[in-house]
């Protein structure tokens, strides 16, 4: 007998899958140690059915969500679905099995009812400490991968309900804060327990043939509703190309990525094969990172509505070249790939598919995380730390609004640590945090603002090390919108008044790219992220949009007359410029 699903049961049980990973998440961010997960929210939580395939996903970092469909599947390959036991937990974070890089740690759960494994719970999230040559797990000068980490295959880190102590231990030994991660991957464990509490709930509820007629039910929805928003794309080839400035390694080379898109009937294809060949240093993409890229892409132009699981993937295809800078091949480097590269390719596709669909794309954004990591002793507790900062850029303008100021990149979706947090864990005080006047590129609907943030070193000793972009290029705008700002770093050195580049002051090959460089007490660090790019002619910009802009301090005089043709009175009254 064929038993059919109904609507309401298909749409009960992906709110709840969704839900599931949602409280998993809840559980990491108030049980774990660092500030990445429980200020930052930079982990994801997905569940899978019992072959790998995603079923429900929580709302957290689109490049984790993207990926984790990869590293999910390669730890069930390698490791055989026969080899798991109830209680075991696998990690895994090699860059070359579908990972994004090497920070990004998976673990998963295999979750059995009534003795049979039914499903899977994991969680992907972003190490602050990893071992390698940087403090905070991003070398930004990394040569190959055995300077970035620890690097780990499919290993049980539990095995039926008990620690596997000898990972544990090779785990703690490479990591400089053995505290934080410790109790980071218990966090991780817990979440995946919750995870198989509420699988395991939904089981007893329908039984297990049901359930697995419902998640096929929807993998067919998801997949007919994602291939119903291509369809709405005019057919053809689509192009774009972007440059990231340099790698770390070489000085003032560049690195090209290309993108051509084929939209045909309700399939999309994004073919990368024309991009540069791997670089020496960290810009690099992982496979897991570049297919991470196309999904995000999508998921920014398509229905929100649609559930996220492996069938609204389906109709996305990559063509890639290995051994090139977005299919990066061992022993290459990829920590950077992932966090500031990752965006520009989103970026990117949305600009090669503006033509085809104006009113859903978005000018580009500042499009890197701006990575900033610090680590030392703390002079108050002894202790070692590390952490791994990003900060928030402009996002581009669109055909219906301005983009957002100082956010998370488009890959992230993480929150900024309050300052307050901030300088409670470490020997750091923050001058000043605030919006950049003008950083948005000028256009019908304005750019979001970058910002700019200074750090002063309370600690004797503090090594730090960056990893941006954008430094020599700017983010474009769209249909006539102009570019934002740049990236900037200063460095400030106690007993001096002036700012200088990292390049002048430490000769590093790299103002963007950088690590292990030594900082004092009363070393002054000041980042400013990029602005995003206008969509839009200015001049088409409302004036009284304009005169809004300028009262909020976002826009000056002087560039409101110079871009919008607009003069603002002192009081504040809009006048048409002569």
């Amino acid at each position: 007998m064929t038993v059919q699903v109904d609507t309401v049961t298909m749409t009960v049980v992906s709110n709840y899958l969704r839900n599931v990973c949602q409280e998993m998440g809840v559980a990491m961010m108030r049980t774990s140690f660092s500030t990445i997960f429980n200020e930052g929210l930079d982990f994801s939580c997905v569940v899978f059915d019992a072959e790998g395939r995603a079923i429900g996903t929580g709302e957290f970092c689109p490049a984790q969500i993207g990926a984790i469909n990869f590293v999910v599947a390669s730890c069930i390959e390698e490791l055989g679905i026969e080899t798991f036991s109830e209680g075991d937990v696998v990690i895994h974070n090699d860059p070359y099995r579908g990972n994004c890089h090497i920070p990004e740690h998976m673990v998963m759960k295999p979750v059995f009812f009534e003795g049979e494994l039914v499903a899977f719970a994991a969680t992907i999230a972003h190490m602050a400490e990893v071992g390698g040559k940087a403090p905070g797990g991003f070398a930004a000068d990394a040569m190959d991968v055995y300077q970035e980490g620890l690097r780990l295959p499919p290993v049980k880190l539990m095995e039926r309900g008990e620690r596997n102590e000898d990972v544990w231990k090779l785990i703690l030994m490479n990591h400089r804060t053995p505290r934080s991660t410790w109790g980071d991957l218990h966090a991780m464990v817990g979440a995946l327990n919750v995870g198989e509490q509420r699988l395991q709930s939904l089981f007893s509820r329908y039984g297990i043939e049901r359930v697995g007629l419902i998640n096929d039910a929807l993998f067919d929805y998801s997949e007919r509703r994602m291939r119903e928003e291509i369809a709405a794309i005019p057919d053809g080839e689509y192009l774009w190309e972007d440059v990231v400035e340099d790698d770390g390694v070489v000085p003032d080379k560049p690195y090209w990525i290309r993108a051509r898109v084929f939209v045909d009937g309700s399939d999309i294809i994004f073919d990368f094969r024309e991009s540069d060949d791997q670089a020496q240093g960290p810009c690099n993409m992982t496979f897991g990172s570049i297919m991470s890229a196309a999904y995000n892409a999508m998921l920014q132009v398509t229905d929100p509505t649609i559930p996220k699981n492996a069938g609204c993937y389906r109709p996305i295809h990559v063509l890639t070249r290995p051994g090139s800078i977005v299919n990066v091949q061992p022993p290459g480097p990829s920590v950077g790939g992932n966090s500031e590269i990752h965006p520009r390719v989103v970026d990117l596709i949305l600009a090669a598919l503006a033509p085809a669909i104006p009113d859903r794309v978005a000018a580009s954004s500042g499009g890197n995380s701006c990575s900033f990591l610090f680590g030392g002793w703390h002079p108050k507790t002894g202790e070692y730390f590390t952490n791994y900062h990003i900060e928030g850029i402009g996002w581009g303008g669109t055909a219906v609004g301005n983009g957002n100021n100082s956010q998370n990149v488009i890959n992230g979706n993480c929150r900024n640590t309050p300052i307050e947090i901030f300088e409670t864990r470490f020997p750091i005080r923050i001058g000043w945090l605030r919006l950049i006047p003008d950083s948005g590129g000028a256009g019908q609907t304005r750019g979001g603002l970058a910002c700019e943030r200074m750090l002063e070193v309370l600690s004797p000793d503090l090594t730090v090390a960056e990893f941006t972009d954008r430094m020599t290029t700017q983010a474009w705008g769209l249909f006539g919108g102009l570019p934002g700002s740049s990236t900037a770093t200063f460095m400030r050195l106690r007993g001096t008044d002036e700012w200088a580049t990292v390049q002048d002051l430490f000769g590093t090959v790299s103002n963007s790219k950088y690590s292990g460089i030594k900082l004092k007490e009363g070393d002054c660090v000041m980042l400013r992220t990029a602005g995003g790019g206008g969509y839009g002619p200015p001049e088409s910009r409302d004036p009284a949009l304009v005169e809004t802009d300028v009262a909020d301090g976002f826009v000056t005089r002087e560039a409101a007359l110079r871009y919008y043709g607009v003069r603002i009175a002192p009081d504040h009254q809009t006048a048409p410029a002569s």
